[in-house]
């Protein structure tokens, strides 16, 4: 794929796709719900539909047509042993939430993923999985892993990483627990799972104490089917944001889109560098917070962001780092841990491609320094993306002020935005 300039701006209303994980969701709980659900909107990727896959595996009856889809569930207990290995592709959220669900179910499965997912790390998951009775087979933590089913029991589990996956995974696990089970979050993650239990009728209860997210989830509880109507996805949306601010003459316009406040750090740390966003239209849609969005050109400013930042927006730091490499000042990004161990080593590619752009900017420890400038030269054309859909994005965007770039793995793209080129050309881009 080659990313080039963009001469007049950005100027129109792309469609933006479904919330991906709120649509990995929407495939996992109605179909353990006790009845049919319509889901509208769902994320038509490769990762969504190797969650379709799995549950098909399971002998959940799933229906597509048009834009909606029809899960019959038949409560919590009727899934059925899959014939083969359920095959996840490169989804890390499919596996580590199907982890937590399968562990408890009556029948043993083997869960594998590409060389990409095959690489991250799910002892992060599994160990405290483990703590509830649950019984894994794997050779060094990742996948491939066998799920050998148990009885598990109501534990008490504190979480040290930030990481909407291991929560939601537990609440899954717990969901056919003997009594209560309590998870407690010390850092602020995504919350879709508690909040789509919390509409299938769980019997779950949040309280917020200090910095602490507490839940307490009764097991053994049928879920009750609801409809789901999926929200446009603000990660996806964060490419369309910074290359209308980032190109001139740009103006537009996103309907729909996800405002969780879990999740809407790139918002916040874009309107702190001085980015002409307008909210319209807010509202809820299945306990989710939306809102249509507008967004100007702009001139940015460089920022300074603490690791409290990388808990909301995590997934848009590649992107945010194009942003600030045409700010006027520079920027810091602090406590990145995370970025380490997504599809790639983001933080590392995130590096490598700017200065291969000719952007100065370096890492310390797990921070993140960008020094901008008014005019690059392009030192290396090539953009190493290791298959990783983000920074794929991330620097077709970056092509748009300095192109022409290539993208490899490019296809890597739908794994979250299929129509991503199609969307950003007709808009005004410049993607071959």
């Amino acid at each position: 794929m080659i990313s080039g300039i963009i001469s007049g701006g950005l100027n129109g209303a792309p469609s933006i796709p479904g919330d991906k994980s709120i649509s990995h969701r929407s495939i996992i709980i109605p179909s353990i719900a006790d009845g049919e659900c319509e889901i509208e909107n769902i994320l038509n990727s490769d990762d969504v539909n190797k969650t379709i896959d799995a549950f098909k595996l399971m002998g959940v009856k799933i229906e597509k047509k048009n834009n909606i889809i029809r899960i019959y569930g038949k409560g919590l207990n009727s899934l059925k042993k899959p014939s083969n290995e359920i095959y996840l592709g490169n989804s890390g959220t499919s596996a580590r939430l199907l982890l937590g669900l399968l562990s408890w179910q009556k029948f043993s499965s083997k869960l594998i993923g590409d060389n990409s997912l095959s690489s991250r790390p799910m002892k992060r998951i599994t160990i405290p999985l483990e703590r509830m009775g649950a019984k894994f087979e794997s050779k060094n933590g990742s996948l491939p892993i066998n799920i050998n089913g148990v009885d598990l029991k109501a534990t008490d589990i504190d979480i040290k990483i930030p990481s909407a996956q291991i929560k939601s995974g537990l609440l899954l696990a717990a969901l056919n627990t003997e009594g209560i089970s309590k998870i407690t979050e010390n850092s602020i993650t995504r919350d879709h799972t508690e909040i789509m239990l919390d509409s299938f009728g769980a019997h779950i209860e949040i309280k917020n104490e200090s910095n602490k997210k507490i839940i307490h989830i009764e097991g053994k509880k049928e879920l009750k089917p609801n409809n789901i109507i999926v929200p446009s996805d603000l990660s996806s949306s964060a490419f369309f944001i910074v290359a209308a601010l980032i190109n001139k003459n740009s103006l537009i316009k996103l309907e729909n889109i996800n405002n969780n406040p879990t999740r809407n750090g790139i918002l916040k740390a874009l309107e702190k560098m001085g980015a002409k966003i307008i909210y319209k239209n807010h509202r809820t849609l299945n306990k989710e917070p939306i809102c249509d969005i507008e967004i100007k050109s702009s001139e940015l400013n460089g920022c300074h962001l603490d690791e409290s930042f990388a808990e909301l927006m995590i997934d848009e730091y590649p992107i945010l780092s194009v942003a600030a490499s045409f700010a006027n000042s520079p920027s810091v990004f602090k406590g990145l841990k995370e970025l380490r161990v997504k599809e790639s080593d983001r933080l590392e590619l995130i590096h490598k491609n700017l200065v291969n752009c000719g952007v100065e900017c370096k890492i310390e420890e797990d921070n993140l320094f960008i020094n901008p400038k008014k005019n690059y030269t392009i030192k290396h054309s090539e953009i190493i993306t290791n298959y990783d859909h983000r920074i794929a994005m991330s620097f077709a965007i970056m092509g748009s002020k300095i192109g022409p770039l290539n993208i490899r793995d490019a296809d890597s793209i739908n794994t979250s935005f299929p129509s991503f080129i199609n969307e950003f050309n007709k808009i005004g881009g410049n993607i071959s």
